[in-house]
């Protein structure tokens, strides 16, 4: 039954102290729950662990009917967020949608869509605190907490989006941007409850040696956990750099990159070193890690490291930009599109996108057709023709096709020429010469292939055919001429 300071009567354990704190209200009513948080230290600092006690402190304040009125504002609140933040987000989905609003509008209405509800409920927490203490004089210790968490989640959740939203779209943060805002909100609800003490000590019991060197789980744990935080700090910092290298004007193409990805690799390494030295890791334990390294690099990660080196040569050497046409020696012929730590993205004249290692563009024989930005580059076309027909003619006609080409330069202009007499042919040659490699030379060849016969068709000239044909039709002609007589 109910006693009149509105607490149940229970027995309490014989030898059990506890640690309250009391608030000053209408009943005098006592809670419980700095005192849980004190009690949870006092249990850390004597070396000694025993669940029952700890159960006792967690759920006596639930005897009190204060309690109860507490967490019905929170379960209210919580269905009223719900309710009002969904309807919220609905009405935010048009003015979110791409093309709608750009920038940093867009930005900070996605923000905004995204922390509805935890604020909804962070406001109605405080109003709920407010109403409890000041016109019911209702202690609000539990509202107290509450209050701190679900503000924590606000900002997390916020600043989570911001950070992720900083970085190139469809980055690899997005996937684990809900994992991420879980993870550290939980370390600071521990916080704010002052249970991470007992959690960190219950970790750190269980650990192994390797000499004498100790990991436990709590060296683990805060290991990844640095590590995680300081490579998306790494990363953001990384990208801020990229984008302010970019927009310089001071600078070619190929040193903004090797600035870029210098600098990233640099600051990924600070960030693990960070990460072991903020974990307790003695770093001497790395001397194991760099032999074993070691013998890796000399079994099967040689061509990772070699790729990786060429990287660097291919961009302080500047042979190859983003946007220069090359062809290799396997007929991969196609548009530069990036320079990566592993491999060149080279799009062919089909659409696709071939990932070529450094190491080959390094020791292999390439073809730059627009190196140091001079993209003008010159076609042959053979053209045979009879013996019997105009020569002068047919040069002229070459030379008027070629010149009629949108893709063909006129300055210089191109020249038709005559290399030499074959054994049932006069050779002719066609050059001309074009500034935009990137769009193929197929297609110009067939063009002017094309345009050519049907001007000697219309002039009567007639490319000459090789002699192995003329040899192996004449029979066949014959017969059919017997044939038909």
């Amino acid at each position: 039954m109910i006693s009149g300071n509105n607490r149940l009567n229970i027995s309490k354990p014989p030898g059990r102290s506890y640690t309250r704190k009391y608030a000053n209200c209408r009943q005098n009513s006592s809670y419980h729950y700095v005192g849980f948080s004190m009690r949870i230290e006092q249990l850390s600092l004597s070396g000694s662990f025993s669940l029952s006690p700890l159960v006792q402190d967690l759920i006596e304040p639930f005897y009190s009917v204060y309690t109860w009125w507490q967490i019905g504002v929170i379960v209210t609140g919580a269905l009223f967020a719900l309710w009002v933040g969904g309807r919220l987000q609905n009405w935010f989905q048009p003015a979110i949608q791409p093309g709608a609003a750009t920038g940093y509008r867009r930005t900070a209405m996605r923000t905004g869509a995204l922390a509805t509800i935890p604020l909804i409920l962070w406001l109605w927490l405080v109003a709920g605190s407010a109403i409890l203490r000041h016109w019911q004089k209702i202690p609000t210790e539990f509202l107290h907490y509450a209050i701190l968490l679900a503000g924590a989640l606000t900002l997390i959740r916020m600043g989570v989006f911001v950070l992720r939203h900083s970085f190139s779209p469809g980055s690899r943060l997005k996937a684990w941007e809900g994992v991420l805002t879980f993870t550290i909100w939980s370390i600071v609800a521990l916080h704010i409850l002052g249970w991470l003490p007992l959690v960190k000590e219950v970790l750190d019991e269980y650990a192994v040696r390797f000499g004498n060197v100790r990991v436990s789980l709590l060296t683990i744990s805060s290991f990844l956990l640095s590590v995680a935080l300081l490579l998306v700090l790494a990363l953001w910092i990384a990208n801020a750099f990229h984008a302010r290298v970019m927009r310089s004007q001071s600078l070619d193409l190929s040193m903004k990159i090797a600035l870029t990805k210098l600098s990233k690799f640099l600051l990924l390494l600070l960030a693990v070193a960070a990460a072991l030295f903020t974990a307790g890791i003695d770093l001497t334990v790395l001397t194991v890690f760099g032999g074993a390294l070691g013998v890796g690099l000399g079994l099967g990660l040689q061509r990772i490291v070699s790729n990786f080196i060429s990287g660097f040569i291919i961009i302080f050497e500047e042979s190859i930009h983003p946007g220069d046409v090359i062809g290799l020696a396997n007929n991969t012929f196609g548009v530069v599109q990036s320079l990566n730590a592993r491999y060149v993205v080279v799009r062919n004249g089909d659409g696709l996108d071939v990932l070529i290692p450094n190491e080959e563009l390094v020791t292999a024989q390439i073809t730059n057709w627009s190196y140091r930005g001079d993209r003008n580059i010159r076609l042959r076309l053979p053209l045979p023709i009879s013996y019997g027909d105009n020569l002068e003619r047919a040069l002229t006609i070459i030379e008027r096709v070629a010149c009629s080409h949108e893709r063909v330069l006129k300055n210089p202009k191109p020249m038709a020429y005559l290399l030499g007499y074959g054994d049932n042919s006069i050779n002719l040659e066609l050059g001309v010469w074009i500034n935009n490699p990137e769009r193929g030379i197929s297609e110009l060849r067939s063009d002017l292939y094309l345009g050519i016969w049907k001007e000697f068709s219309s002039a009567g000239i007639t490319l000459s055919a090789p002699r192995s044909i003329i040899l192996q039709e004449a029979p066949a002609q014959g017969l059919f001429r017997s044939a038909d007589k």
